[in-house]
């Protein structure tokens, strides 16, 4: 065996070289804002738990100024998420036929974000008609 050492390709910054790999890399973080809006949910069950005072109080630490750049970051990386993740659809499940033909993958993409829309619009609706 010769004293030369293998060569090793460096794995900093693998992401950075392919614009998939950015895109991907981008999608997987938004995951972080949803984690953490959902411990912003939790810690609002929680304090709903523990009373009409700590509740009150919770709802109150969410219109201070940093919380409500937190909740409009936040929607932005949901619709994003959103996005993305319908996007990538047609490549994650089965090939779908219909009058001997297959669906496009414009087509899956496009019906998946109409129906997000029209479940949030309704559930949108939902809550507002519950709350007046």
């Amino acid at each position: 065996m010769s004293g030369q050492r293998p060569y090793r390709r460096s794995m900093a910054g693998w992401w950075m070289r392919d614009p998939f790999f950015m895109n991907y890399m981008f999608r997987e973080a938004t995951a972080i804002i949803v984690a953490a809006y959902a411990i912003v949910l939790l810690v609002g069950l929680i304090r709903l738990g523990q009373g009409a005072e700590a509740y009150a109080g919770w709802q109150e630490a969410l219109r201070s100024p940093l919380s409500v750049i937190f909740h409009l970051v936040a929607l932005a990386v949901f619709i994003y998420h959103t996005w993305s993740w319908f996007k990538i659809m047609p490549k994650t499940m089965p090939m779908m036929f219909i009058g001997g033909k297959r669906l496009a993958a414009e087509t899956i993409m496009k019906t998946g974000v109409v129906v997000a829309v029209i479940v949030t619009l309704a559930s949108l609706a939902f809550v507002v008609g519950v709350t007046r």
